[in-house]
C-alpha cells in the first residue's frame, strides 16, 4: 500500500515538472500551436504576435475576440471586425463606418450619420499609402478631421458628366489620406446637402476607405445603393501596425519584450514621424519573424523557375549558387556552350574586334545623348508649365536680386540628394530638408507633394510676389526649382526651431520663457502678418497661422514662415478656394463654413497663438475629457468664471504683471470672436502688443528710461526711486487702462 502510495507521489511530482518545462516553453509557440489558442477565427487567420484573448496575444494591443454573430463567426479589435492579417506586410484589413447625410421627406430634415475611428494608444495607424477619402454625392462638402489635419472635397452633378470608374469630382471625389493618423471623424458641411434634389439623389456619403476595394459607379448618388454595396454601411479599411512605440535601438536594450526573436529576422524603424518598430525576416528567407525558427530559408531552386536557367542551382542558406554542366561556361548568369576557336588570321579578328567595340561604344553615346536630351525636354517643359520664362524675364529685367531659380543638380547636393538626415520638418504641403550650397550658405529646401493645374499656370506670377517680400519677421523667400514636376521652395534657415517647441517640448526641463519674451515674440509675428495683409503689391492671406509656422533665430526673433497653405487674395469669387485644408485648433469656424480663407481667418488662428503664449497648453488635447480638449473651450469657461489665474502658464504668474495679461487676454478675446467683421486686423493686434511689450521690457524701478517711463506719464524721480509708493501702482494701474484701451 506504501509502494502504490509512493509510486501516485513520483507521478504527480513527474507531471508538476512537465507541466512547468510546458509553461517555460509556452512564450515560444506560435498562437495558433499554443493550448488553448486557435490559429483562426472563421475565415481570418490570426498570426502571432495577434491572439484570440490576451494570453495568446504578444500583448493587449494585438489581442482579438472571436464571435458568432447571426450565425457568421468573426474576429474583433475592439469593436472593429478584422478581415484579414499581413505579417510580411505589417497590415490589417478591418470593416470600419461610413457617413451619411440623407434627407428624409417624412420629417422633411436631414440625417446624419457620422463615422469615426480612433487607435489612439493602439499599435495601429491609418495607412496613407493603401486609403482614399471618397465623398459621393451631388451637393456634399465633407471633409474628415484628425489631431493634425482638416481635408476633405467638394462633389457635384451639376453641369458635369458622371461616369463610371472616375471620381474626380462630378458625382464623386476624394482626397489623399494625411501621414502619420491614428484618429478621425468625418463631418458633413450642412450647407451643401439634399433638401433640393432629394427626389433624384437622396444621401451624400463620406467614407474614408481602402481605393483598391473602391470604384465609383453613377447609381451611387441615385439611390442608397452605396450604403448597400458596402455591407450595410461597412466599408474596408487597411491600417499599419507597429509592435511598440519605440525605435529598433531602444528595443533592443531590454531582450526579454524585443519581438524579433527568430533568427534570421531583422527589426525595421518605422518610417513615419511617430517612433515604432517591426520584424521581417531576412532576404532570402520567409515566414513569421515573431516566433522562434519562424523564418525559414526559401528555396530559390524550387520556389521559382530555375534561376540558373539550363544551368545547375544548388540552394544555399539565404540565396543560391549556379554551376554549369560539362561543355559549358557561364557567361552573363547564363550556361552556354563553349565555342571551339576556329583558326582565322588573327590581323582580320583583331581589326573586327575592335571596330565591333567602337560600333558599340559609338551606339551607346548616341543613347546616352538621346536621354539627356529628352531629359532637358522634360525639364523645361516643367520650367514653362510653371511660369519660368515669365519669373526669368522678370528677374533680368530686375538685375541683381536676390531671388534665384535653382536648377535640381543644385538642391541635390545641397541637400545630399534629399537625404532623411537632412530632413528638418514634415508639412501637410511637403517635406522640409535642410541644406548647404556652394559657399557655405544654409538653407531650407520645400519639396512640395502636389500642385493642383490652376496652381502651375499661376506659380511664375505668384513666385515674383513672394519673392519682393522683405520683413526681417518673414522667412526670406530664396528662390525656387521649376524643372521638376512639382517645384521646390528655397528659403533661409532658421535654426532655433519653432515657438511649438519652445512653448511645449520638454515640460519638465523646458527653457523658462517670460512674459517679455513672449510679447516680444507675439509682436514680432504679428507684425510680419499685419505686413503680408497690407504692405505687399498683392494680400497675402497665410492660412495656416500656427505655432508651429512660427520659427526663432539665434537670437529667438520670430520669423513667421510656411506659406503652402498661402493664397494670394483673391480678385472674385470664383478664385475662392473650396477643399477645407489646415491646421486642426487653428481653424476659424467661419472659414469652415463658408469655405472662404479672409484676412480674419489668419486673425483667428493667431488668437489661438496667443492662448499658448498664456497658458502653455495644446490647441487640442484628444486625451483630456471633452469639455477640456479644446483650449478655446477651457479658456472661455475660466473667463467666464473668473478662474483665469488657474490656466495661466505657471512661468508667468506671480510676476507683479496682472494688469499686463488682462490686456494680453482681452486681445485674445478679440482676435477669436466668432464673427470675422468682429475682429480686429492685424495692424490693430500688432499696434497693441507693440504697446504692451514696451512697457513690460523696460522695468519702471530702472534710471535713465525717461522714454519708457514718459510713455505712461509717470515722473522719472519716482520712477528711480527705491521704494515706490501706493502712488505710484495708482499711475501705473490708470496708465496700463489707457493703454489697453488704445489712448
Amino acid at each position: 500500500m506504501k509502494q502504490g502510495r509512493s509510486w501516485l507521489l513520483l507521478c504527480g511530482h513527474v507531471f508538476l515538472c512537465l507541466s512547468a518545462i510546458s509553461a517555460l516553453a509556452t512564450p515560444d509557440v506560435p498562437a495558433g500551436q499554443r493550448p488553448g489558442c486557435p490559429a483562426n477565427c472563421g475565415d481570418v487567420d490570426i498570426p502571432f504576435p495577434f491572439g484570440i484573448g490576451e494570453r495568446c496575444a504578444l500583448h493587449s494591443g494585438f489581442k482579438l475576440n472571436c464571435t458568432i454573430t447571426n450565425g457568421t463567426t468573426k474576429a474583433l479589435n475592439g469593436n472593429i471586425e478584422v478581415t484579414k492579417i499581413s505579417v510580411p506586410k505589417s497590415k490589417i484589413w478591418m470593416k470600419t463606418t461610413m457617413s451619411r447625410q440623407c434627407y428624409f421627406p417624412a420629417t422633411r430634415s436631414m440625417n446624419y450619420s457620422d463615422a469615426w475611428v480612433n487607435f489612439t494608444n493602439t499599435p495601429f495607424s491609418i495607412s496613407e499609402v493603401d486609403n482614399k477619402i471618397v465623398v459621393i454625392g451631388c451637393n456634399a462638402l465633407a471633409y474628415m478631421t484628425s489631431a493634425s489635419y482638416v481635408i476633405g472635397c467638394y462633389s457635384t452633378c451639376k453641369d458635369a458628366t458622371l461616369e463610371n470608374g472616375k471620381c474626380s469630382g462630378a458625382g464623386c471625389c476624394q482626397a489623399d489620406v494625411p501621414k502619420d493618423i491614428q484618429y478621425y471623424k468625418a463631418y458633413f458641411n450642412e450647407n451643401y446637402n439634399t433638401t433640393k434634389i432629394w427626389k433624384n439623389n437622396p444621401c451624400n456619403y463620406m467614407a474614408l476607405m481602402e481605393k483598391a476595394a473602391f470604384s465609383f459607379n453613377t447609381s451611387y448618388v441615385e439611390s442608397t445603393v452605396f450604403g448597400e454595396t458596402y455591407n450595410k454601411g461597412l466599408v474596408p479599411l487597411v491600417a499599419n501596425w507597429k509592435i511598440r512605440p519605440w525605435s529598433c535601438e531602444v528595443a533592443r536594450k531590454n531582450m526579454s519584450s524585443y519581438a524579433c526573436v527568430s533568427s534570421h529576422s531583422e527589426c525595421v524603424d518605422s518610417t513615419t514621424n511617430v517612433p515604432g518598430y517591426h520584424c521581417k525576416c531576412s532576404k532570402g528567407y520567409k515566414g513569421n519573424p515573431y516566433i522562434r525558427a519562424g523564418c525559414q530559408d526559401v528555396d530559390e531552386c524550387l520556389e521559382n523557375a530555375n534561376p540558373c536557367g539550363h544551368g545547375i542551382c544548388e540552394n544555399t542558406p539565404g540565396n543560391y549558387s549556379c554551376s554549369c554542366h560539362p561543355g559549358n561556361h557561364m557567361t552573363d548568369g547564363f550556361c552556354v556552350p563553349i565555342q571551339k576557336s576556329p583558326h582565322f588570321p588573327a590581323a582580320p579578328v583583331v581589326g573586327a574586334s575592335v571596330g565591333l567595340v567602337v560600333f558599340v561604344i559609338a551606339v551607346a553615346g548616341a543613347c546616352l545623348m538621346q536621354e539627356r536630351r529628352k531629359l532637358q525636354k522634360i525639364k523645361q517643359n516643367y520650367f514653362r508649365q510653371h511660369g519660368g520664362l515669365i519669373l526669368f524675364e522678370e528677374m533680368k529685367s530686375k538685375q541683381g536680386g536676390a531671388f534665384k531659380i535653382f536648377s535640381e543638380e543644385e538642391l541635390q547636393q545641397a541637400t545630399n540628394r534629399f537625404s532623411d538626415q537632412q530632413v528638418v520638418g514634415h508639412g501637410g504641403h511637403g517635406t522640409v530638408y535642410k541644406g548647404l550650397l556652394k559657399g557655405g550658405v544654409e538653407v531650407a529646401v520645400k519639396r512640395c507633394t502636389a500642385i493642383t493645374e490652376q496652381h502651375k499656370k499661376e506659380f511664375g506670377k505668384e513666385m515674383l510676389i513672394l519673392s519682393q517680400i522683405n520683413h526681417r519677421n518673414v522667412v526670406k523667400l530664396l528662390g525656387c526649382c521649376l524643372e521638376v514636376e512639382v517645384p521646390m521652395l528655397v528659403y533661409e534657415f532658421v535654426p532655433n526651431g519653432t515657438l511649438f517647441h519652445l512653448i511645449h517640448g520638454n515640460r519638465h526641463g523646458r527653457r523658462r520663457i517670460s512674459l517679455a519674451s513672449r510679447l516680444g515674440i507675439a509682436y514680432e509675428s504679428a507684425d510680419a502678418l499685419a505686413y503680408l495683409h497690407s504692405s505687399t503689391s498683392t494680400p497675402i492671406l497665410h492660412g495656416d497661422v500656427k505655432s508651429s509656422n512660427i520659427l526663432l533665430d539665434g537670437d529667438y526673433m520670430a520669423k513667421v514662415s510656411d506659406f503652402g497653405a498661402s493664397i494670394l487674395a483673391p480678385n472674385d469669387e470664383s478664385q475662392f478656394v473650396t477643399i477645407v485644408q489646415g491646421t486642426c485648433g487653428y481653424l476659424d469656424p467661419e472659414y469652415m463654413q463658408t469655405c472662404q480663407l479672409t484676412e480674419k481667418s489668419d486673425v483667428y488662428s493667431f488668437g489661438v497663438v496667443l492662448l499658448e503664449l498664456l497658458t502653455g497648453k495644446k490647441p487640442l488635447n484628444l486625451n483630456a475629457p471633452d469639455d477640456e480638449k479644446s483650449l478655446l473651450m477651457v479658456f472661455m469657461s475660466a473667463v467666464m468664471e473668473n478662474k483665469l489665474e488657474e490656466i495661466l502658464d505657471d512661468q508667468i504668474k506671480g510676476e507683479n504683471n496682472v494688469e499686463f495679461l488682462e490686456g494680453v487676454v482681452e486681445l485674445a478675446k478679440h482676435c477669436l470672436e466668432m464673427c470675422g467683421q468682429n475682429r480686429p486686423t492685424m495692424k490693430e493686434v500688432a499696434d497693441k502688443l507693440d504697446r504692451l511689450r514696451k512697457v513690460v521690457q523696460h522695468p519702471w524701478e530702472q534710471q535713465n528710461s525717461g522714454e519708457d517711463q514718459s510713455l505712461l506719464g509717470v515722473p522719472s524721480s519716482l520712477a528711480s526711486s527705491t521704494i515706490v509708493s501706493d502712488e505710484y501702482f495708482s499711475i501705473k494701474k490708470n496708465a496700463i487702462k489707457n493703454l489697453q484701451s488704445g489712448r
